[in-house]
């Protein structure tokens, strides 16, 4: 558990610096965002039969699963920015 931990801190971390800009969270977040990347790779890549069910996903598939992620949360939280009115 505390592996799986450590490689989401990197698998995050690594996501956030190929996708500049403001994101919430400290490294708690990061290390969700590179757990749930990694997760969404073995879903993707095991409903593709890229691998097979106990198989687990490399360093790159995470990264990009957590890139995906986060596009998804960019996506999703972008147009709910408040503006103030004067």
């Amino acid at each position: 558990m505390l592996w799986t931990l450590i490689v989401g801190l990197v698998v995050g971390a690594i996501a956030k610096l190929l996708m500049p800009g403001k994101d919430p969270g400290g490294f708690v977040v990061t290390m969700i965002l590179g757990v749930l990347g990694s997760f969404a790779a073995n879903l993707i890549g095991t409903g593709l039969n890229w691998y097979e069910r106990d198989e687990p996903v490399g360093l790159v598939a995470s990264v990009v699963g957590a890139v995906l992620i986060l596009a998804i949360y960019r996506a999703a939280t972008g147009n709910r920015q408040l503006t103030h009115r004067h």
